[in-house]
């Protein structure tokens, strides 16, 4: 009997990114090639400007590649267009930043509500279930009506999680999501990401430096100008 062999759930092959500067090129990935299975939780390592942030943009269509090849749950992201791509990132892709990235004018209930304005196939019942649910999961669910400037740098990143998994994406790419963090509430963001991507079987994908992020990871894989150096289980 032959055995078929299972395709990553996101499939990166020989990937290079070149950015134009003026008159110089500048190769931010220079042929990567990387495999990420489904649930898995993942933390791209390397130092600023190694190409970290780079490949999960990649990765969320947030850019397009420069050659190469990128494929999640089976799908070309080369092939897509425009509004196909939008349609890939609300469905599929939920976004972490280290600067949390809410709106200033919303309270907690109407930040994590945002993505899913635009979901028209989710009724209006269904919207306030997800939103509640995520509030409570991230632990802020009497801070429902507070707004950004009320709450704590950690608060808000759990707020910014919450939005993140609004849409019950199948990936979550975190961009240094410790960075502007100390070190126990990184530690406790952590952690909650780690305890939905058990529950959820959602995928988590990190760009870090942070100790913390790494040793919770199932693989570690380093980046550094632009290649992949090692790989730690």
């Amino acid at each position: 009997m032959i055995e078929i062999e299972k395709k990553p759930f996101v499939s990166i092959k020989d990937v290079r990114k070149n950015f134009q500067m003026g008159k110089v090129t500048v190769e931010a990935l220079k042929g990567v090639t990387l495999g990420i299975d489904q649930g898995e939780f993942l933390a791209i390592g390397g130092a600023s400007g190694s190409g970290k942030s780079t490949l999960l943009n990649l990765i969320g269509c947030l850019d397009t590649v420069t050659s190469g090849e990128i494929e999640v749950n089976g799908k070309s992201l080369l092939k897509l267009k425009e509004k196909e791509k939008d349609k890939f990132r609300v469905k599929t892709i939920g976004f972490v930043f280290q600067t949390f990235n809410l709106i200033p004018v919303l309270n907690v209930y109407e930040n994590v509500e945002l993505p899913l304005l635009i979901c028209k196939d989710v009724s209006l019942e269904e919207r306030r279930k997800r939103v509640e649910h995520f509030i409570e999961a991230v632990g802020l669910y009497s801070y429902m009506k507070h707004k950004p400037a009320e709450l704590s740098g950690g608060q808000r990143q759990r707020v910014a999680v919450a939005r993140a998994l609004v849409t019950h994406p199948m990936i979550v790419l975190a961009d240094e999501p410790t960075a502007n963090l100390d070190s126990k509430t990184g530690i406790e963001i952590i952690e909650l990401m780690h305890d939905i991507n058990r529950k959820e079987n959602t995928t988590f994908i990190f760009s870090t430096h942070d100790n913390k992020v790494m040793e919770r990871a199932d693989r570690v894989v380093y980046v550094k100008d632009g290649v992949i150096v090692s790989q730690i289980d």
